[in-house]
């Protein structure tokens, strides 16, 4: 057991990574879930990408990086609804456009600086491996946030999932609920970029929750098995980049986005059973 235990049990900064990779996991796996149920796969990308303006732009004038971070969802999130109020655009056009250019935007802000190197490397990728305790008490505060925010709407976030008009003549206030939904996803893309990255925060939001939705059916029971697919990717991921040299965000959306693909391989060979979303 010594080889699976002990990189976490003789250094503190692999067990600070264990501990904020989980809290990651947690947060991802509520909201990777409802983004599954709802088709919003394409917009929790967009976000994931569209932050690096915010963040970039941060690290150029001396913010923390958490506040940029905020500011760049906030703009996409601002944008895509502007453009969609004012035009007859679809929403993957109106997500389209901001996705692209927050992200041309992000590219020439660091091009405009040589010391950003390191620091985009960081943004990009993560680095779960130096994160600190100010950090994972952020996680820890946004992921109880998602999780109550999660279970106190379930059953509109569902009905909205299904039927957004049905939801509207049950007399939820459906246009308040998405934009919950979206800051939802936004705060969880702006805590989880820390950890594994701009670029890679998107794998944990969508393959453990992709994976939960072809193993059950009850939309509590996805949440939950997403959290925990989220956090055994995180120690097998973890594991395997001490082992090997490897690097860690990668290596943790790599093993989660296996799991997801053995799940469907699996799935192939039992009787064939759709899942259909019920309520928790």
């Amino acid at each position: 057991m010594g080889v699976l235990t002990d990189p976490f049990v003789q250094n503190a900064f692999m067990q600070r990574a264990l501990l904020a990779g989980i809290l990651v996991a947690i947060a991802t796996g509520v909201v990777g879930t409802l983004m599954v149920l709802r088709g919003m796969a394409f917009l929790g990308d967009a976000l994931a990408h569209g932050v690096l303006p915010g963040i970039a732009a941060a690290l150029l004038i001396g913010i923390p990086s958490f506040v940029g971070a905020l500011v760049g969802a906030a703009v996409m999130i601002g944008g895509v609804a502007a453009v969609q109020r004012r035009t007859r655009l679809s929403s993957d056009v109106a997500i389209g456009l901001l996705f692209v250019g927050m992200l041309a935007l992000g590219v020439v802000i660091v091009s405009r600086s040589s010391e950003f190197a390191g620091s985009l490397t960081e943004i990009l990728f993560g680095e779960v491996l130096g994160v600190s305790w100010t950090s994972i008490l952020w996680q820890a505060i946004v992921a109880v946030v998602v999780v109550c925010l999660a279970w106190t709407l379930r059953r509109p976030f569902l009905l909205m999932a299904m039927d957004p008009d049905q939801a509207r003549v049950a007399g939820y206030p459906v246009r308040l609920l998405e934009a919950v939904l979206l800051g939802m996803i936004a705060l969880t893309v702006v805590v989880s970029f820390r950890v594994v990255g701009t670029l890679l925060v998107f794998g944990m939001l969508l393959a453990p929750a992709g994976t939960a939705a072809l193993v059950v059916r009850r939309v509590g029971a996805m949440m939950i098995v997403s959290a925990v697919i989220g956090s055994v990717s995180v120690y097998l991921g973890l594991l395997l980049s001490w082992y090997y040299d490897l690097a860690a965000g990668a290596t943790v959306v790599l093993v989660a986005v296996g799991i997801f693909f053995v799940a469907l391989v699996v799935q192939g060979f039992l009787p064939s059973r759709r899942p259909h979303p019920e309520h928790a």
